[in-house]
């Protein structure tokens, strides 16, 4: 199907606009096949095996004015938004339960640490938000059985609805960037990001890619949700444009070698450089420690962001990285002013 042409369409294909890459970087050249071929025969560091896994109990459903988040594992968060007079409106970002990563049942990136919660442990799930289509983010077998028991709607980039589909999904909405979509008194708004997507090798960039900024009213509380991206002007367009998260869920690995993976992915500084071009509040990292992708050792990304952050003495918990299944929670002032008026 066509879509509209803009500044990344132009009538067969999505890319990423020159204006969105960082002012000092020059312009991306062309990837050799025989550049990938080469580093993707051996990973300098091998990660370990089945790494044992954190137990954490499941959060019990916040109070109206108080916001959960868990991470479950790579780029999935389970997100609980209390709200007075109803139950919790729950989002789930790119779920992957599977143990691969791949098109392929026993090839590809199997993970190394389980997830931090299973399916039947979550909560009833609302929505479920896709940033595109990469197989580490847009997991079938995942959305099946989340299609299956809660019957949620699927919220995604341009292009993306007929890979979501195959899922079972019977709500699905489709936004280009700066859309947005209101549901149950939520506003979701598809962002901007510098990345790209394929699921075969015939279909590159076929479909949009983007992050979400999720915004509540009564009260007012924006949590942004990158998806995949590299480093870029975009994060200040999301500000300008949406306003200062009040919490950012960033990625920050999948890093190395850097002269190839700069295109799409973050490292750790860069991350903490987007945290403070969105003025966001608090942010919490994923996009490491489950799927080997590249080349950086397991532990690196959390212990770089951690020194990056106390080099400018920010507080551990401004900016964190989570093991899968723990929880963060987070209080609107705001709220917590307008309930004790109305109690």
């Amino acid at each position: 199907m066509p879509y509209p042409l803009s500044d990344h369409y132009n009538g067969s294909t999505f890319f990423n606009p020159p204006t969105l890459r960082p002012v000092d970087q020059p312009a991306p050249q062309p990837l050799r096949r025989t550049s990938i071929f080469r580093w993707q025969m051996g990973f300098r560091w091998r990660w370990p095996n089945d790494l044992p896994s954190h137990r954490f109990d499941f959060p019990p459903a916040p109070a109206p004015g108080k916001l959960a988040i868990t991470l479950i594992n790579h780029s999935t968060f389970f997100i609980q938004i209390g709200r007075q007079g109803k139950s919790p409106f729950n989002v789930i970002t790119d779920p992957i339960f599977s143990q691969r990563c791949s098109p392929f049942r026993h090839f590809g990136p199997k993970r190394v640490q389980s997830p931090g919660h299973a399916i039947s442990a979550l909560p009833r799930v609302d929505a479920i938000l896709v940033s595109h289509c990469h197989y580490d983010h847009l997991d079938l077998p995942s959305l099946r059985a989340l299609a299956e028991r809660d019957d949620p709607i699927c919220i995604t980039p341009l292009g993306n609805r007929h890979h979501v589909a195959k899922a079972g999904l019977a709500q699905i909405v489709e936004l280009d960037w700066w859309e947005h979509f209101e549901c149950d008194g939520m506003t979701f708004t598809c962002t901007p990001a510098l990345h790209g997507t394929a699921r075969t090798p015939f279909d590159a960039n076929k479909a949009l890619w983007g992050g979400f900024m999720l915004t509540t009213r009564h009260p007012e509380l924006r949590i942004f949700f990158a998806g995949d991206s590299a480093h870029g002007q975009h994060w200040r367009l999301v500000r300008e444009r949406l306003g200062a998260p009040d919490v950012a869920l960033l990625p920050i690995g999948a890093y190395e070698p850097r002269n190839l993976m700069y295109r799409v992915h973050m490292n750790p500084e860069e991350a903490l450089a987007a945290f403070e071009d969105l003025h966001a509040k608090r942010a919490l990292a994923c996009h490491y420690g489950t799927f080997q992708l590249t080349d950086e050792p397991i532990g690196e990304p959390p212990a770089r962001l951690r020194l990056a952050t106390r080099a400018k003495n920010m507080p551990d918990n401004q900016f964190e990285s989570l093991r899968n299944g723990e929880t963060r929670d987070f209080t609107c002032e705001e709220a917590v002013s307008l309930l004790a008026i109305t109690d």
